[in-house]
């Protein structure tokens, strides 16, 4: 990824501490500043932290004009910007789901049309399944080749998990809509079992969370409860740290796994609180980085294995309100490319893939979900 230049127009340094006038003595209280003490401002008094309203803000520049400005935390992160890869309809269609098979194809989801899109390495895109009632927005590969598909009907709070060939034939329901769960995205571990994400519940009323799907396909257990739309999730490439975003309350959990569904003795933990809308998918590379998808911002992300932000990705027209629905991503595996997938909705750019060069490399399709 390539460091950001520095705009003093858009990130302001500031300058030297202004000098104290000649003769004139600081007081020796440490509490000089708070009220009634020394000479510091009495109650409704404006002190000296406060001048600089008298003078106003400075004028709107292009980083506090735009809808979507960097957040002060992360104007130093190493920053690259997409480039257009794929234009897969003019429409503002909403996609999501974003992974590779072992082929190297690009699958991810039209979530406007219900289907399960695929993209070969020289660009034909054609349709794997198109589902009946609910929208695909998850997709990962079973270590037995199926695809399966994390579907959603946000409106009517329900969901399920298929899972089909990878010609889209022989559909079956994993986890079918009766057992009440709206599942959002998934990632399989090394045994053929499963993790999912509940979108259920709202900042207030947190009613979601991760769920472990045993290798039978038939046990599904509580892991990480009591979430808010619980969106993303990953584990990293040895399967010990599951990771899971919180769109609800803009939150990167980061938990350690005494087992499949057990959470090592303080082992759970908040990395990271985002700022704006809302974390969206993720993925891991070969080193254990995780690449967060920011819907609403137009960009992607970097964390290292800690849960330390050490990145980000831009995509174009995103300081002018295009391209913010940016959900998913995938990153190439063996190769340290990222394509993210998102849509400019109404706004007239209509639904793009979004190439970006990262860290390090992706992992092998049964291991990156």
């Amino acid at each position: 990824m390539v460091r950001p230049f520095h705009d003093p127009s858009i990130f302001p340094r500031s300058g030297p501490p202004a000098r104290r006038p000649a003769g004139r003595q600081s007081t020796s209280s440490p509490y000089r500043h708070m009220p009634g003490h020394g000479h510091g401002p009495r109650v409704g008094s404006v002190g000296a932290a406060e001048q600089p309203r008298r003078a106003g803000l400075r004028r709107a520049d292009a980083q506090t004009r735009s809808t979507v400005p960097i957040p002060a935390s992360e104007h130093a992160l190493q920053t690259a910007v997409a480039e257009s890869w794929f234009k897969v309809s003019d429409e503002g269609r909403i996609l999501e789901g974003a992974i590779f098979d072992r082929s190297g194809n690009l699958l991810f989801c039209d979530v406007t049309g219900r289907r399960v899109l695929r993209l070969t390495p020289d660009k034909r895109l054609s349709t794997v399944i198109t589902l009946d009632a609910l929208a695909p927005g998850g997709l990962a590969f079973h270590k037995d080749g199926r695809l399966f598909i994390a579907a959603l009907d946000i409106p009517n709070g329900r969901g399920a998990i298929f899972a089909v060939n990878p010609d889209g034939s022989g559909l079956q329901a994993i986890v079918p809509p009766v057992a009440g769960y709206m599942p959002n995205d998934l990632v399989f571990d090394a045994r053929g079992g499963f993790y999912f994400t509940d979108f259920k519940g709202t900042a207030t009323e947190p009613k979601g969370g991760v769920y472990y799907a045993a290798p039978d396909l038939a046990t599904i257990k509580p892991v990480l409860p009591n979430l808010a739309m619980a969106n993303g999730v990953a584990l990293s490439p040895d399967g010990k740290s599951l990771w899971a975003t919180e769109f609800g309350r803009n939150l990167l959990h980061r938990i350690e796994l005494a087992d499949a569904t057990t959470i090592a003795p303080i082992g759970s933990a908040i990395a990271y609180h985002f700022v704006g809308p809302a974390p969206d998918s993720m993925r891991v590379d070969a080193d254990g980085n995780v690449y967060v998808a920011i819907y609403g911002q137009g960009r992607v992300l970097a964390f290292n294995r800690n849960g330390i932000p050490i990145g980000q990705v831009l995509l174009p027209g995103r300081e002018r309100g295009h391209n913010l629905a940016s959900t998913s991503l995938a990153i190439h595996p063996g190769r340290n490319d990222l394509y993210a997938v998102t849509s400019d909705m109404d706004r007239g750019q209509g639904a793009t893939v979004f190439h970006a060069k990262v860290f390090s490399k992706g992992l092998s399709p049964a291991l990156s979900q």
